[in-house]
């Protein structure tokens, strides 16, 4: 009997290692800014996480969905009011403001300027990669349907959930972040 017992006692330790080991492997974000420096970071961040081998996330909301929406979005079927957001709110990765010195859209000109000379990789091209490598894009579907924007407004093969989604990921990932 001793020998089952002690048998059964390294199994549960081993489970729980085991569950240790993969909380330690995953990364959880939430993208709520729409800035290209903030959102800019959070793919950098992303990419970093997922070149080490971790398990990421992105939870995107509000005005970070401006960094995932396709480049052209129709208008036909929507609201007064959801019209006016998306015409209000940028289109894509490329047409996202700065947080700061965005000079009425100067300012984005300038920072894709100077990382081209750099050879700084594009918004884009760290979206498409952190995609390759693996990361999961969850896009908020409260926020989708508060703003007017449709799953079809949003590049593809991405997920779409609530908070639960998040509040899951998050309390199976050792780190959370919020960008």
């Amino acid at each position: 009997m001793e020998n089952q017992e002690l048998s059964q006692k390294v199994q549960e330790l081993q489970e729980r290692i085991d569950k240790l080991e993969a909380k330690n492997s995953r990364l959880t974000m939430v993208l709520f800014s729409g800035d290209f420096d903030k959102v800019m970071a959070a793919f950098i961040i992303a990419n970093g996480a997922l070149a080490m081998g971790k398990e990421v996330t992105m939870f995107v909301t509000f005005w970070g969905l401006d960094a995932i929406k396709k480049p052209a979005i129709g208008t036909s079927g929507k609201t007064f009011l959801e019209k006016m957001v998306t015409w209000m709110r940028p289109n894509g990765p490329a047409k996202l403001p700065t947080s700061k010195m965005n000079f009425g859209g100067i300012g984005p000109k300038l920072f894709h300027y100077m990382m081209g000379k750099k050879n700084v990789e594009s918004l884009s091209s760290l979206i498409e990669m952190a995609r390759e490598f693996g990361l999961r894009i969850v896009a908020c579907q409260m926020s989708m349907d508060v703003m007017g924007i449709r799953q079809e407004d949003l590049i593809d093969d991405i997920e779409f959930g609530g908070v639960a989604v998040f509040l899951n990921e998050s309390y199976g990932s050792n780190t959370t972040l919020f960008v």
